[in-house]
């Protein structure tokens, strides 16, 4: 091998010289010696011992003068390409007349070197054929070859380029002659990239591919990305000569891969929530520091109701949902994260927001000069950072605008078209995010509305429980879910507490918990028992289930359940009667402040059918509590629910002076932070009404017994203070009682309950339910239903397994209802 166009070589030997194989001299006949513009022998090939006898070391060094033979003179200082016949003194002092070829190795001047090629006289032609095809494929390589090429020496200074290089850096061979890479390449990657040739001296394993960034004297305002490969450069005798480096600009690959990287991960990482405020924050954290050095994310306000925002006509007042800086701090930013910003309406950001069309802005356009004239804050900020480019795109999605980004940049590189697509893209998929995180916020928000008018705002009036009651919505991205509670004062003093979650999430979810919620308190008035009410329910879902024809976008009302527990507390008994279907067991807590699970009959959830529901009775002592709740009080993505249960029953085994504040308790035992699912807690105190409250008497099956029922019924009035209310009650136990022993089966028993109503009721063993009915005018009965309807304040009648009771209620004064 041998070089050329500013390569030198510090020695050569024969195969160096002339032979590859390719029609060359052979190697006893071809010789190569480099000569400096002093006209001093730099390198010397084997090949050159072959044909004059010298070692390198005796002639490296020495004038080339010395060498030629008397009458020849010096080496003629002449043009690239000089040929002729040179002779020589040989070692052993005789003389060798040799054919020669001279070869600039690099510019002409004082330093430049020359090749002088040497061969026998009668193989002349063929080392001269051979000698203009290396020549002509070194010439193609420094000058016509796409590759940039750069060989350094040992010391990594530029000993030759080709004219691919010369154009890639801006610098022709001879500025770059003797320089090191530091010297042409800027950036902290030139640096790295020097070490690694520097490896490759010391090592000899060639390096690939290696990625440097940096400016060159071509291109000083725009960084650029190389691709770089590096292989030792060596003698065929394995002397190490330097290293040829090959460099690729691949700026516009690398590009085309961080855009395609931006925009996966702006697939992936905008839009994890249906939150409004996150999605903005994710966009903004995908553009900086990667495109952008500032971006800014603001929405017009509708959006963040839920509501569908209009036309931008006057200016724009958009609230900021997010911003991002490569800057600590985010000190570019002229309002806080969740303030108003105001656009004017002749501003670039208004106009976009306008138009619906992105704009690329830099700081001599008159637009931001004019925007900057009415902002002086903002051009105050655009100052002190130094931005030279905007970008500013609406956020549009399914044809309407939403708000506006805006990218500002400070570094050298000022935005691009390419940029601006890129933009547009990313805001495009943040703003299909953004339009759900509407819909959803409007979802939930009808969801909420229509849930807290179907739920109880405050408890009903009643004295057998003193309860309390939280309800939490879900703040997951599912939505508003179906949970439920209610207390239902029944007749006899008793009331109903119930507790029931649908599955699903959304409207739909809400409309079916409207549903059963209103089923459950129109078969309590009836006095159903537990499992017979939850029976009803079931029914009631399957029913629909067969019936109703679901929008194809909404959940099948076939795919409809739900659980639930319905619980009846009679305070004379003090009894409790409770079925489940399918929901967490209730917890009881006794006055002794022992909690426990209640042993409760579980069931099926409603709507799936099939299997019957039973009631399970127990005695609770009075001043016990009953905490009944969903489970979204105990379902967690990181506790297991057995843990969360036994945490429940320890917390409301904790004591706490009333119900409410034991459900705080138990919320902020339970609950780190906002809930993902529903989430209802019912915790009810009982109450007990005493003998002193409370009179029952057996009558006889005789219509003669109903005068000295009428007695009875005075006496105690008279002792309950009530002696007020003596007439209308008399009137009314007459008629019942008359009733029950005509109509009904014995035994009768009339019962009277003070509580916040004076309440009667008569009970016999037939299960024939009476009803009113219109009399006639010459009827002599029928009038009996219609008189206690009128003269009390609510009536009705109930089934038990031993007949029926009907009850009336006449109210009480309040200073007559204090105990």
């Amino acid at each position: 091998m041998w070089c050329r166009a500013g390569v030198g070589c510090a020695s050569m030997n024969d195969s160096d010289a002339a032979e590859d194989g390719r029609n060359r001299p052979s190697s006893s006949t071809a010789a190569a010696i480099t000569v400096g513009g002093d006209g001093m022998v730099t390198a010397w090939s084997t090949g050159a011992l072959r044909l004059l006898g010298y070692a390198a070391e005796e002639v490296v060094g020495r004038p080339v003068g010395e060498l030629v033979a008397d009458g020849d003179g010096p080496l003629p200082r002449a043009w690239d390409g000089w040929a002729g016949e040179l002779t020589f003194w040989h070692q052993n002092h005789r003389r060798v007349t040799l054919s020669a070829w001279r070869y600039a190795l690099s510019c002409p001047g004082d330093d430049a070197q020359w090749l002088l090629m040497l061969a026998q006289p009668d193989e002349a032609a063929a080392s001269s054929s051979a000698l203009h095809d290396e020549v002509a494929i070194l010439d193609w390589l420094f000058e016509d070859a796409p590759v940039a090429l750069t060989v350094y020496d040992t010391a990594l200074r530029c000993v030759g380029q080709n004219a691919a290089m010369s154009r890639m850096v801006g610098m022709s061979q001879r500025e770059r002659l003797g320089r090191q890479l530091t010297d042409v390449l800027a950036g902290p990657d030139a640096g790295r990239w020097q070490r690694r040739m520097r490896q490759v001296l010391k090592t000899g394993i060639p390096a690939e591919g290696f990625i440097v960034r940096g400016r060159t004297p071509a291109d000083p305002d725009h960084d650029h990305v190389f691709s770089a490969d590096a292989s030792l450069l060596r003698g065929r005798a394995g002397l190490v000569l330097g290293v040829c480096a090959t460099v690729h600009d691949v700026t516009a690959q690398h590009l085309y891969r961080e855009r395609l990287a931006i925009l996966n991960e702006a697939s992936t990482g905008i839009g994890s929530t249906l939150d409004v405020g996150r999605t903005a924050e994710e966009l903004a954290g995908v553009a900086v520091p990667r495109l952008a050095d500032f971006v800014s994310v603001d929405l017009l306000e509708p959006l963040l109701r839920g509501d569908e925002p209009g036309p931008v006509t006057d200016g724009a007042v958009l609230r900021r949902m997010a911003h991002k800086s490569i800057r600590d701090g985010t000190p570019e930013a002229v309002v806080r994260q969740g303030e108003i910003d105001i656009y004017p309406w002749d501003s670039p950001p208004a106009r976009c927001l306008v138009a619906g069309a992105p704009v690329l802005l830099r700081t001599m356009d008159p637009s931001i000069a004019s925007w900057f004239a009415d902002d002086p804050l903002r051009a105050a900020r655009a100052e002190q950072y130094a931005f030279r480019s905007w970008l500013l795109v609406p956020v549009r999605a399914r044809g309407t605008t939403l708000g506006v980004t805006v990218f500002c940049r400070s570094r050298n590189e000022p935005f691009e078209r390419e940029d601006l697509d890129l933009a547009e893209e990313i805001v495009t998929r943040a703003a299909i995010s953004l339009d759900n995180a509407r819909r959803f916020t409007r979802e939930r928000t009808a969801s909420l509305t229509l849930q807290r008018s179907l739920l109880p705002q405050q408890l009903p009036r009643q004295s057998a429980v003193e309860a309390a009651f939280r309800y939490l919505p879900a703040s997951s991205r599912s939505g508003v879910g179906g949970d439920w509670f209610d207390v239902i004062p029944l007749s006899g003093a008793r009331v109903a507490l119930v507790v029931g979650d649908v599955a699903g999430h959304g409207l739909h979810a809400s409309a079916s918990m409207s549903r059963l919620r209103t089923a459950v308190r129109t078969l309590a008035d009836v006095d159903l028992t537990p499992d017979e009410l939850l029976t009803q329910l079931d029914d009631l879902l399957s029913h629909l289930a067969a019936t109703e024809v679901t929008d194809a976008a909404e959940t099948p009302v076939q795919d409809t359940w739900a659980t639930c527990t319905y619980m009846v507390y009679d305070p004379v008994s003090r009894i409790c009667s409770i079925a489940s279907a399918g929901h967490p067991p209730p917890i009881l807590l006794t006055p002794d402040g022992v909690a426990t699970f209640l042993d409760v009959a579980v069931g099926p959830p409603i709507g799936l059918g099939g299997l019957p529901f039973e009631t399970t009775e127990l005695r609770v002592p009075e001043g016990s509590e009953i905490a009944l709740y969903t489970d979204g009080l105990i379902e967690s993505h990181t506790a297991d629910i057995d843990d969360a249960l036994r945490r429940l029953r320890d917390t409301i085994a904790r004591p706490a002076p009333s119900p409410e504040a034991r459900c705080d308790a138990v919320l902020d035992a339970l609950l780190a932070g906002p809930p993902a699912d529903d989430v209802a807690l019912l915790i009810a105190r009982t109450r007990a009404l005493h003998e002193d409250k409370v009179a029952a008497v057996e009558v006889p099956g005789d219509p003669a017994a109903v005068s000295g029922t009428r007695s009875w019924v005075m006496d105690r009035l008279e002792a309950w203070g009530l002696t007020d209310m003596g007439f209308v009650t008399e009137l009314v136990v007459s008629e019942l009682v008359t009733n029950a022993i005509r109509y009904g089966a014995a035994p009768v028993h009339l019962r009277l309950i003070k509580d916040t109503a004076l309440i009667c009721e008569v009970s016999d063993a037939s299960s024939t339910a009476p009803h009113l009915r219109r009399a006639r005018v010459l009827d002599e009965g029928g009038r009996g239903l219609l008189l206690v309807a009128q003269l009390t304040q609510r009536w009705g009648t109930r089934q038990s397994r031993r007949g029926k009771t009907i009850w009336c209620e006449q109210p009480l004064s309040v200073a007559t209802a204090l105990p």
